[in-house]
Formats: structure tokens, C-alpha cells, sequence
């Protein structure tokens, strides 16, 4: 007992007189946003009250397909909501990484498809969600919005999507690359039938997406030094041997190579889009 006090003492001095520690105390995710361009610390209320855009460098923040639509749409009516996928093929994981998107972003698939209202103008509208499996396209979000462009043509809507993915979905394999000409194909008969389409890319827009309807739009607006491309540039230099520009694949280089007819920050957007609504008529 007497040797216990006596350890129990010695413990004691021994913190007492030790040098204490420097803390690190975690702030809470959802207190504190810290940029990942210039990294100065700000509160997410402040984040949230600047439409996810750094204050201090202008960086444009990911996005959920939900939050954009709040930031463009003044009224919104979902359509197919009901649509989800299914592992037809078996692919192993595929159905655990299809219920962890649908329970981190609480939707069904990497877009979202309805009409909204925009001001006094009505448009047909996709917005696609980079949570959801990287925003990648599998069958549903091919079908959704294949019928939302269909659905735009017969209604004689103008037709907006926000594109944001990784490519088509390597889950569903051939499946997910026949939505490549299958959204095309609609496209065309949209285009011709007079019906107008902007396409708003933001950051990525890669791969099968970038490769049929993201860059079909009769306008192509962007998102500041968004990456939009095919493949990945470090692929692309090891197939040709040759160094690319640093700023090869971002929206500003696009704008200068003329793929890109704007480049527009997410505080103009919204107004931006509605004046281009009106230039054309609004509704058909």
C-alpha cells in the first residue's frame, strides 16, 4: 500500500512538472470548410451563403445534384424518380456501391431530371451528381435522360443539363457505353425538330459523358477551371509521347480551343441561363 502512494506520488510530480502538450483539437465538418485551392479556413454558413464558392480565391466547390437545383430553379418537378438500377449482370460490389450513393446522397441514380421554372421561363432540366458513383452513367441514368429529351421535344421545352462525371459506369459494361449513342440519337432529333440545348459542364466532365451529350449543346457554358476531357492527360501523354500545357483539359483552355462558348461563375449562372432563355424565345 505504501509502495502504491508512493508510485501514485511520483506519477503525480511527474505531470505536474511535465511540458504540456499542444492539443490538436478537430473542428467539426460541419463548422469549418477549409479550401482546397488556397486552403484558408472559413465557416460553412459563410460557404453556404457564397453558392459553395471559396471567398477569398474563387474556387468552385462540388456540388450535390439537389443543391444545384435550389441554386437555378425556382420551382422544380421531379421525373422518373422511380427508376433505379439493378445489378443484371452480377457484377461483384456493385449493389453494396449502389446503396452506399443511395443512402450518402439520398438518390436513387447520378442525376436528376424534371421541369423547373427559371424566372418566368420554363425549361426541361438534368442535373447530374458526382456523389453518386462519380456521377458515371449506367443504363438508368442513360434512360432518364434519353425521356427527359423526348419529353422536352414533344412539350416544346428548351432543354438544360449539368453534367458532372467520371464516364460511363465500368459496372455495367457494354450496357453503359450503348447510352452513349442512345442520348445522342436523341439529341439529334431534338436539334432537329428546333429545339434548343444548353449544356452546363461542371467539374469533371469526363469520359462517355464528354463524349456524346456534354458537349452537344447548342450552347456550352462552364464552370471555372472545371476538368473537362476524355481520357486523362497523363493517358493521353503516354500515347503520343509529348508533353501537354498545364492547363491542358480545364474549362479556360476549352474556351480558347472554342469547344467551350463561356465560361460563367455559379453566382451568374442562374441569370445568365435565364437571359439565354429569353434571347431565344423562352418556350417554343
Amino acid at each position: 500500500m505504501d509502495l502504491f502512494k508512493t508510485r501514485q506520488e511520483k506519477l503525480t510530480l511527474f505531470h505536474k512538472n511535465r511540458k504540456k502538450e499542444t492539443v490538436r483539437k478537430e473542428i467539426p465538418s460541419h463548422v469549418i470548410a477549409q479550401c482546397e485551392n488556397c486552403h484558408v479556413n472559413f465557416t460553412l454558413k459563410e460557404l453556404q451563403m457564397n453558392k459553395y464558392v471559396c471567398p477569398e480565391c474563387g474556387h468552385h466547390f462540388k456540388i450535390s445534384a439537389r443543391e444545384r437545383i435550389r441554386q437555378l430553379c425556382d420551382e422544380f418537378k421531379e421525373m422518373d424518380k422511380k427508376y433505379i438500377t439493378q445489378n443484371i449482370d452480377n457484377f461483384p460490389e456493385y449493389d453494396d456501391k449502389l446503396d452506399k450513393s443511395q443512402r450518402r446522397t439520398g438518390l436513387n441514380e447520378a442525376v436528376v431530371c424534371g421541369i423547373a421554372k427559371m424566372e418566368d421561363q420554363t425549361c426541361a432540366i438534368a442535373v447530374m451528381d458526382s456523389g453518386f458513383m462519380m456521377g458515371s452513367m449506367g443504363t438508368v441514368v442513360g434512360e432518364k435522360i434519353t425521356r427527359l429529351v423526348e419529353y422536352a421535344d414533344k412539350k416544346h421545352l428548351p432543354l438544360i443539363i449539368s453534367c458532372t462525371s467520371g464516364g460511363a459506369r465500368m459496372q455495367e459494361g457494354i450496357l453503359s457505353l450503348v447510352q452513349m449513342s442512345k442520348t445522342s440519337a436523341a439529341l439529334k432529333r431534338f436539334s432537329e425538330h428546333g429545339g434548343l440545348y444548353i449544356s452546363l459542364l461542371t467539374h469533371p466532365t469526363t469520359g462517355g459523358v464528354s463524349a456524346s451529350f456534354a458537349m452537344l449543346g447548342d450552347i456550352i457554358l462552364a464552370e471555372p477551371n472545371c476538368l473537362v476531357g476524355f481520357a486523362g492527360k497523363r493517358v493521353i501523354e503516354n500515347t503520343i509521347k509529348e508533353k501537354l500545357p498545364e492547363n491542358f483539359q480545364k474549362a479556360e483552355f476549352m474556351l480558347e480551343k472554342g469547344f467551350v462558348d463561356a465560361i460563367v461563375p455559379r453566382k451568374e449562372m442562374k441569370a445568365t441561363l435565364v437571359q439565354i432563355l429569353k434571347m431565344h424565345g423562352g418556350n417554343r
